[in-house]
């Protein structure tokens, strides 16, 4: 009987659902999608300057998606997906 109560104890719960992961993993790809959107607009002569690295995709969109991303990142951590969602 002590060996059962032992076992129950030591039985795991996961902290995170399915429902976390996939925000996860939109937040993820929307920081990843943010990144690649930054890459580029260098010059390979260091005497040419190129204004494309002050295009309104690198300086405005490219950002916006990396914080949104670590927004939702947060909220996937926060989320409590154990509530009940019916109503009665």
């Amino acid at each position: 009987m002590g060996e059962q109560k032992r076992k129950e104890a030591i039985k795991s719960e996961v902290i995170f659902k399915k429902k976390n992961y996939q925000y996860m993993l939109i937040g993820l790809g929307l920081i990843a999608l943010g990144f690649i959107l930054m890459a580029g607009g260098g010059s390979d002569d260091p005497n040419v300057f190129n204004p494309e690295i002050f295009s309104w995709r690198r300086i405005r969109l490219a950002p916006t998606l990396i914080l949104l991303g670590f927004g939702i990142e947060i909220y996937a951590i926060l989320l409590d997906s154990d509530k009940n969602t019916s109503k009665k």
